[in-house]
């Protein structure tokens, strides 16, 4: 009591504290760019960019300079207006200054500089300046050079002239603090990606992509220009490019109803997955929103009309007995939507869902307009679209029966779960996780091995179906899939509907673990298992719910030393450090795992199942239309890209020869 009494007395306004300046991202970061791993330091690179963006969506930039350089750090230049220098009139410093180091301060809050802006936080520039160790900040305006410098945020110097320039535009360069970012390292595929993708939402902006850093052998990487003179239109096309589209070229609008300027392109492929990537103010909303909401409504609407006014295709539909659901539009359909709005709403798992309601009807307008002309203009496609959609109608139903008929089969146990599943005990979804493993061998080794409380264990036999080319119906008629679905406790078509949206709020387990063996043959069943969630359950990587456990691929054994090593730079750092690099010491034991069924339930329990030693690793869509486009080249029938691929991704896959 007394110590309460203490603590209460102690509570004064001196308790309070209050940081100052850009402090406040210093303590929390992950609070403002979401996390502090390599997610969180590519979205430095980000928001940096999102200003030059913010430039060329307003008019003023062409051309953006993107260099990481050899010391990791990151440089940024645009040729747009230059951040403003002359003081600001209620602060009293440089608006440059005000901008660097003030959270939420920049032009894109007032409306009459930018319309719209990018940036998913918009905590800006100000905040990477904070999360950086150093940071240099130049500004072409008027015939000069104005320069400022900072460490973690703070000030060096007033801002000063340097220099003299014809040039125009805004350079930075800053240096991520490795005390707090997990690496510093930049990844240059990731960083390539988003340029890529917004050299593609912005048309006929440059954006030039250079890695100073030179590879092992000293070679340096060729820059690479991200430029699309026709945006969506050849966006659509890169994300369907290892598909077979059946209409030619893609439909495309842009356009601007009630205030909100629209752009769309889409394609219709001979596959049967819908692939559509939705974007507000070049945000990726991956989980949708008002706007996806109304594409969908005004896409179904209008081929509706046009095959129910159509003599050929009406008869075709009565003919088939099918009665055509929205869903049915959309197989084989890859869209890119994209809207600018001036005050975004978001909300959703990842807060990356659009909520404004006034954007709904207005994409509902300005895509049932395009359609009607285009289904009006182009007769031949618009009845392959058509036909299209009542194949897709008619395995809906197939997909239906085939549900039904393996409920009526009835191949579970009690409680509607598969046989060979070695169920825990708690049924609290929160604490409990399945491993989905590879052969009954190492199935048998996992279920000895598990703690059964928490660890379920799914032994998977026989080939998993390749869902990437098959019909809807197809997938329900595998016995590979249809005992995961009802493990896992995923349904599709509940209450009577055939909807192809995958309902997981019955999840049985906060952690699916796909488990396979460290060679080829366990990364091709990791992919095929990958696909089935990325097509057919993505709110489950959404969500979190995915991981791909990591077996050791060595046993490494030298006198009295034993360790298990994951990679073959374990390897060689074990022989490093006990052999003195000797890998040809006959003291020195290597075991090569190729298999989980070769080692032992202790063994596989230390190594890859007990939660406090384990490596996971966690399955996430940063990207969806990368996703898309890497998972239709992996599982697809193209294989010369393919091939390429596992070429020049084999050292990180662990795939043997």
């Amino acid at each position: 009591m007394e110590e309460n009494q203490k603590k209460e007395i102690n509570y004064n306004g001196s308790s309070i504290q209050v940081l100052e300046g850009l402090e406040a991202v210093r303590k929390r970061p992950a609070m403002y760019i979401g996390d502090i791993s390599e997610k969180g330091l590519h979205h430095l690179v980000n928001e940096t960019v999102d200003n030059s963006i913010d430039e060329a969506m307003a008019g003023y930039c062409t051309d953006i300079q993107v260099v990481i350089n050899e010391d990791n750090s990151i440089t940024v230049e645009d040729n747009g207006r230059g951040i403003p220098v002359d003081e600001h009139p209620k602060l009293k410093k440089s608006a440059l200054e005000v901008v660097m180091t003030v959270l939420h301060a920049g032009g894109k809050f007032d409306k009459g500089s930018y319309k719209v802006s990018g940036g998913l936080h918009g905590v800006g520039v100000s905040c990477v300046n904070a999360l950086s160790t150093h940071m240099i900040s130049q500004v072409f305006r008027d015939g000069k050079i104005y320069q400022q410098e900072y460490e973690k945020g703070k000030p060096l110097y007033p801002v000063k002239v340097v220099g003299e320039t014809d040039k125009r535009g805004t350079r930075q360069q800053f240096w991520p603090d490795g005390s707090i970012f997990t690496t510093t390292e930049y990844k240059y595929d990731i960083v390539a990606r988003r340029m890529r993708e917004l050299a593609f939402l912005n048309a006929g902006i440059t954006i030039t992509l250079t890695d100073k850093r030179p590879d092992e052998e000293g070679n340096l990487r060729q820059p690479e220009v991200f430029h699309a003179k026709e945006g969506l239109k050849e966006f659509v096309r890169y994300v369907d490019r290892h598909r077979t589209s059946i209409i030619g070229d893609p439909i495309c609008l842009k356009t601007e109803k009630d205030g909100v300027p629209i752009e769309i392109a889409l394609l219709y492929n001979n596959d049967y997955s819908e692939n559509i990537h939705s974007y507000v103010n070049n945000i990726n909303t991956i989980e949708g929103g008002t706007h996806l909401t109304g594409f969908r409504i005004a896409l179904a609407r209008s081929l509706k009309k046009y095959s129910d006014e159509d003599d050929q295709l009406r008869k075709q539909i009565e003919k088939a007995k099918v009665e055509i659901a929205q869903d049915d539009f959309r197989e084989g359909l890859t869209a890119i939507i994209s809207v600018k709005v001036a005050e975004p709403q978001f909300e959703g798992q990842t807060k990356t869902k659009l909520g404004n309601s006034e954007v709904n009807g207005a994409v509902q307008k300005a895509v049932g307009e395009a359609m009607a002309n285009y289904l009006e203009e182009h007769p031949k496609e618009a009845h392959q679209i058509c036909e299209k959609v009542i194949l897709a109608a008619a395995a809906r139903i197939a997909a239906r029966k085939a549900r039904e008929s393996v409920q009526r089969k009835n191949p579970m146990t009690g409680g509607g779960l598969p046989g060979k599943l070695a169920d825990c005990s708690s049924r609290d979804p929160k604490k409990t996780e399945i491993f989905l493993v590879e052969g009954d061998s190492a199935g048998g080794s996992a279920k000895q091995g598990r703690d059964r409380h928490t660890q379920a264990i799914l032994p998977l036999r026989g080939k998993i179906l390749n869902v990437e080319k098959v019909q809807w119906h197809k997938v329900f008629e595998a016995e590979s899939v249809n005992i995961i679905l009802q493990a896992i406790g995923v349904r599709f078509g509940v209450d009577g509907e055939d909807s192809k949206e995958a309902n997981i709020d019955k999840l049985r387990y906060d952690k699916i673990i796909i488990m396979t063996d460290a060679d080829v043959d366990g990364s091709h069943i990791d992919t095929l298992i990958m696909t089935l969630f990325f097509r057919f359950m993505p709110k489950v990587i959404q969500e979190g719910h995915l991981y791909i456990a990591t077996p050791p691929l060595y046993q490494c054994t030298y006198k009295n030393h034993k360790e298990y090593c994951y990679t073959e730079e374990d390897r060689m750092k074990f022989i490093d450090t006990y052999c003195n690099g000797d890998a040809d010491d006959s003291k020195l034991h290597t075991q090569r795992y190729k298999g989980l069924g070769e080692m032992n339930p202790e063994q596989l329990w230390d190594t890859t199942m007990n939660p406090e030693t384990r490596l996971l690793k966690q399955v996430t869509i940063q990207n969806a239309a990368d996703a898309d486009e890497i998972f239709s080249m992996l599982m697809g029938d193209d294989v010369e890209p393919r091939r390429k691929f596992i070429e020049e991704n084999a050292t990180y896959a662990n795939i043997d020869a």
